[in-house]
């Protein structure tokens, strides 16, 4: 009997042992899992170089306040990342045969083939283009807020928007109904905050960009309310390429490019270099490219996208196109914002710009310099004078610039 009881309890041992061998065994599998559930990763801290002012500003923005985010799109958008690029990876082909191919040095400065051919302040010269560009082939956005409804659009509406009504649609922040009978459904009201934060900017890129996919269009062009945009050299410029193509295009404020903390890469890097092209300069993307920006920008993705980094809006454009989708950046100088000293662009070669802009009240004279269409006191910003150039039979332009 006490045979019996002793190989019992070794039977039972023996089990035992099985048992507990097998539950550590399986213990780390649930450890992985029970430490991704309760330990999100935080959010990135963003690492500039202090001594450009352009850095200084948006460390400024950082410290503003943070809406609140659906944290499940952050954890879902890694999922369907491969799928959504796998779809649209058929726009990529003719990419790497473009004899347009930006540098690929990200340290250098922009050297490629777009800036080599229109240097500063130098006419566009007459190209072979890829395809033939119409304004109806545009989507022209322009950023605004309510307090600037009256002053920068009525400006903006009585000149170049004049001649280009169809493919401009005006992004704001604010329901106006005097603007509502002017533009009709080319308005868009964002309902996002007029407050000037990263989140706003944001929030107002991404319906942006949700609406030209919606469009149709083959290219999509950001700008302020601050921009004059010349029709025809910007078709011209976009003509240059295919929107088939993986195309971004626009001048960078900064001399070099942005580092900013990201996820663990493949060469096992936690930091990305990349360029991008200031927003109040005015970019183009072709619409190949922004089909593959879909995982990251639509339907909200592009606001999340932006505060898991904290970069403002046209940081968080540059971040994906070169930061995620590798897609480098076409610098071109023929985009002007009011952070430039304006004063150099001069006499003709005003005229062959993509956008101009102007100085704001605490830099009023930082505008273009051209032969007064118009008086200085009568045309502040120089806008209606390089409207009369452009389009001399405008109703409102001197008698004197009809031909």
């Amino acid at each position: 009997m006490s045979f019996s009881c002793i190989r019992l309890s070794k039977i039972c041992f023996l089990l035992s042992v099985i048992v507990c061998a097998v539950l550590l065994l399986l213990l780390p599998k649930f450890q992985t899992s029970w430490r991704f559930r309760s330990y999100p990763q935080p959010s990135p801290l963003i690492v500039f170089n202090d001594s450009s002012k352009r850095d200084v500003q948006l460390q400024q923005v950082e410290s503003s306040s943070v809406d609140n985010l659906d944290e499940e799109a952050n954890n879902i958008m890694p999922l369907v990342k491969a799928g959504l690029l796998e779809e649209w990876s058929s726009y990529s082909k003719d990419t790497e045969r473009s004899n347009l191919k930006a540098d690929v040095n990200t340290n250098a400065r922009p050297n490629d083939h777009v800036h080599n051919v229109w240097t500063d302040h130098v006419e566009p010269p007459e190209i072979s283009g890829k395809e033939r560009l119409e304004l109806k082939d545009l989507f022209i956005a322009v950023k605004t807020t309510r307090k600037y409804h009256k002053t920068r659009l009525n400006l903006l509406f009585q000149t170049w928007i004049s001649k280009a009504k169809g493919p401009t649609f005006i992004f704001t922040d604010w329901e106006d109904q005097e603007l509502r009978l002017r533009a009709g459904d080319h308005v868009i009201n964002t309902n996002c905050s007029a407050v000037h934060t990263r989140q706003a900017l944001c929030c107002k890129m991404s319906v942006e960009y949700d609406k030209f996919l919606e469009s149709g269009q083959k290219w999509f062009c950001h700008v302020d309310d601050d921009n004059y945009v010349n029709l025809q050299n910007l078709l011209r410029l976009l003509s240059a390429f295919s929107h088939s193509q993986d195309v971004y295009v626009g001048r960078p404020s900064l001399d070099h490019p942005i580092e900013a903390a990201d996820h663990v890469r493949n060469d096992g890097s936690t930091t990305t270099k990349f360029w991008f092209a200031t927003g109040g300069a005015g970019f183009c993307i072709s619409r190949g490219l922004a089909l593959k920006m879909s995982p990251w920008a639509s339907l909200g993705s592009f606001i999340s996208t932006a505060e898991r980094i904290r970069l403002p809006d046209d940081c968080t454009i540059g971040y994906i196109i070169e930061g995620l989708l590798e897609v480098k950046l076409r610098h071109s100088p023929l985009f002007h914002s009011h952070l430039e000293n304006l004063q150099q662009l001069r006499g003709e070669t005003v005229l062959k710009q993509v956008t101009l802009s102007y100085g704001g009240p605490e830099n009023k004279h930082n505008v273009v310099s051209l032969a007064e269409v118009f008086s200085v006191q009568q045309d502040p910003t120089r806008f209606k004078s390089v409207h009369c150039l452009l389009y001399p039979d405008t109703a409102w332009c001197p008698t004197l610039m009809v031909n």
